[in-house]
């Protein structure tokens, strides 16, 4: 896929030329940093976005408000999320992320593609230097979790993994039930969506000029076009990616990143995994349940909150803010876009750092297993595997297709 516009990169034209010679004759405002507080080009983190579409875009357009940032690059397989885009003369444009990442002059990416991208993206861009910015859920399968995590400190990388809500309502919950506002938690609830199935729809031609579909699939199997495999169509109603098995999650994914994120943040476990998966027999456990090595219960049930020792805690509007010391983000920063670009600045570990991301959406993968097999499963959560267990251990990861590797 050939690149659609190309520039100089920045760095490298200052590297090349003469600081004398480079600079223009009149330099602008945007040049040396305005009034308004915007830093000169030079020193602001530069953007790329991967993923335009949807969500992706949303956090492109807020990650654009900090004025810390110059967006510079779009890049997306659909040709109408590159539309947009294509008459501003500061954004370059691609198909093929492979040529965004390969630019010297970016400093960070934006992941927002479905979800079986996402961990051979941000490894790659990670090796070539970028930090990241991901959606939610941060992986397809445990195992590409746990890479993701193993690159992010070997090439020493900021990750953040976007869960707005993790720090919103259901982070001002945790962070409430973690002060010992209502007594000591008993039982984390959750109710994040159900599990993705296999698809089997029949393919159809290609509209022209809508999609390389190819680039698409990526690592998935791959199978011909049909609209309803990459649509971005909400929910599990069998018109969008996160209905497929071979693309996301399902709901248990999508959702749960926020709603097990927040739960498990609230029980003080979202640096750990479970030890047990009950499957729900509708007897001794009528929903899915998790089983923590300290006898803490997480359970997928049809509310969200927890059962305390002074009664059942839950979201409201208006909750007050929790007391110093529990905050559910760094200080100063607003929102999980903020808080990754604080530290990026001052190279540490986000609130919503890659290794929490892949726990909370372990939790999630292990439901989806769980369901899977229809029975109950036990989990080491320090080697990442499940206990004499081979045939839920080969679902920990999956294979991937061609040079799609990671």
């Amino acid at each position: 896929m050939k690149t659609m516009k190309t520039k100089i990169s920045r760095r490298t034209f200052i590297k090349s030329s003469g600081i004398a010679l480079a600079l223009p004759t009149i330099i602008t405002s945007k040049a040396l940093g305005a009034l308004d507080g915007t830093p000169p080009a030079s020193q602001r983190i530069t953007l790329g976005g991967i993923g335009m579409g949807g969500r992706g875009s949303g956090n492109i357009r807020q990650l654009m408000t900090d004025r810390r940032v110059q967006f510079v690059a779009a890049c997306d397989v659909k040709h109408n999320a590159l539309r947009a885009w294509k008459n501003n003369k500061n954004v370059d444009t691609y198909f093929d992320y492979r040529e965004l990442v390969a630019r010297d002059d970016i400093d960070m990416i934006m992941c927002g593609t479905p979800d079986h991208w996402h961990a051979q993206i941000t490894i790659d861009a990670m090796k070539a230097g970028k930090d990241v910015f991901c959606e939610k859920p941060l992986s397809l399968t445990i195992g590409e979790g746990r890479k993701m995590v193993e690159t992010a400190r070997t090439y020493g990388r900021v990750f953040s993994c976007g869960s707005q809500r993790v720090i919103g309502d259901y982070g001002r919950l945790a962070s409430a039930a973690r002060s010992g506002r209502y007594g000591k938690i008993l039982e984390g609830h959750a109710n994040p969506g159900g599990p993705p199935r296999m698809c089997y729809l029949p393919g159809v031609t290609i509209p022209p000029n809508t999609i390389e579909w190819d680039l698409w699939l990526g690592p998935a199997p791959w199978v011909p076009y049909h609209p309803y495999r990459c649509s971005s169509a909400y929910g599990l109603g069998g018109q969008g990616f996160r209905t497929w098995y071979d693309y996301s999650g399902g709901m248990m994914t999508d959702w749960g990143g926020h709603k097990f994120g927040g739960a498990t943040h609230g029980m003080g476990v979202d640096h750990t995994g479970p030890t047990q998966i009950k499957y729900p027999d509708g007897k001794e456990y009528k929903y899915l349940t998790y089983i923590f090595k300290n006898g803490m219960k997480l359970i997928k049930s049809n509310r969200q909150g927890y059962m305390c020792e002074k009664g059942w805690a839950e979201p409201w509007n208006g909750m007050p803010v929790p007391p110093p010391g529990l905050r559910w983000y760094e200080e100063g920063a607003r929102s999980p876009h903020e808080d990754c670009i604080n530290c990026i600045i001052e190279r540490r570990r986000p609130f919503r750092d890659v290794e929490y991301a892949h726990r909370v959406a372990s939790v999630c993968h292990l439901g989806n297993i769980c369901f899977r097999l229809k029975r109950d499963l036990k989990w080491d959560p320090d080697k990442e595997e499940f206990i004499n267990d081979e045939e839920a251990n080969r679902l920990v990861d999956r294979p991937r297709r061609g040079p799609w590797q990671i």
